[in-house]
């Protein structure tokens, strides 16, 4: 029996090829960059999460918490057996095989890499949704920063401005890949472009790869905001915090409170044309924002499916698709409005 357990305990302390995700740090949008529930370990971190410069803002109540996952585990130093078998039993951890959360050929500091480049492309798409949903008038284009072998090489080039599809404006990616898909693949297009402050007129034919049809660009959405906004937040990386820090910016660029002084947490991508993306690891995020003390929380829905069956008690899912239908749940809850016909994922 001894040997038994001490074979059993050898297995239980031995490195398993997972990943486990748990609840991470949990963060105001309306306070300062230090997690909620913890004080600030050093000056750094009591700042304001955001900084809005060159116009007038206004005092904000409760909180938009951005929910972060925490990852136990890597190639380099995996888990153990007691670690996965104790989140298996846990309803706000997953477990996921380490292929799965480091692909073959991608190490941890390229990973990191990407994801705080994705982290910056996701503050600049929430000031750009954030203003657009208030009514600012700004420049911002849809750039060509890759032409790939397919339709458009030898007839758009890096750097040109994609302004129109067939006669319809694009105002983002999103709109740009709606009017592709409305023209079909094997029927010319015709793109209005921006090339070197010349405007002209390029004829391209899509193509359908995987389901969608492309003309084979990578494309960037470049801005030149009317003031500064600055989010102050380090070792947070990728793009789910988006929808939140637009809110944020909102509420402290609007008289009142955006959400009635009450606590709120959410996630989600989002776009300058304000659209809501999925994200990952929400059942953690919904755990960690529970925790911190939300009870409404805003969920992409198209991350419902995910969402039903694991709610934490006390919580409130809405699904949104767009940044104005969070608003909308919001003015319910500043106002003690009814809630009744806002789309939520179902708790079961």
């Amino acid at each position: 029996m001894v040997i038994a357990f001490v074979l059993l305990l050898v297995m239980l302390l031995a490195p398993a090829p997972y990943v486990i995700e748990r609840p991470g740090p949990v963060f105001n949008t309306l306070g300062y960059n230090h997690p909620v529930g913890q004080a600030p370990a050093n000056a750094d971190e009591k700042k304001p999460l955001i900084v809005i410069d060159g116009h007038k803002t206004y005092p904000t109540k409760g909180s938009l918490d951005l929910l972060t996952v925490s990852e136990v585990g890597s190639p380099d130093q995996l888990p153990n057996w007691w670690q996965v078998i104790t989140a298996w039993a846990s309803s706000s951890q997953s477990v996921i095989p380490v292929g799965v959360a480091f692909p073959p050929g991608q190490d941890l500091q390229q990973q990191n890499t990407e994801n705080a480049q994705l982290m910056t492309d996701s503050q600049k798409d929430a000031v750009a949704a954030a203003l657009n949903q208030l009514g600012y008038d700004f420049p911002q284009h849809i750039v060509v920063r890759q032409v790939a072998d397919g339709p458009a090489k030898g007839i758009l080039k890096v750097g040109d401005i994609i302004d129109a599809v067939d006669g319809f404006e694009v105002k983002g990616v999103q709109s740009l890949r709606d009017e592709l898909k409305k023209n079909g693949a094997g029927t010319p297009a015709t793109l209005s472009i921006e090339r070197d402050g010349v405007k002209k007129d390029v004829v391209i034919t899509p193509e359908e790869t995987a389901g969608t049809v492309i003309v084979g660009i990578g494309a960037q959405m470049e801005y030149d905001f009317p003031f500064s906004v600055t989010i102050q937040l380090d070792d947070v990386g990728g793009p789910s915090a988006g929808q939140m820090f637009a809110l944020g910016i909102m509420d402290k660029l609007t008289p009142g409170s955006l959400n009635g002084g009450a606590k709120v947490a959410g996630t989600g991508t989002i776009d300058n044309e304000g659209n809501v993306g999925a994200i990952g690891g929400i059942r953690q995020k919904m755990y960690g924002a529970r925790a911190a003390g939300a009870t409404i929380f805003l969920a992409p829905a198209s991350n419902c499916d995910e969402v039903t069956g694991h709610i934490p008690a006390g919580l409130h899912v809405y699904a949104v698709k767009t940044l104005d239908d969070s608003v909308k749940v919001l003015d319910a809850v500043r106002t003690g409005g009814s809630t009744a016909s806002l789309p939520t994922c179902p708790a079961s």
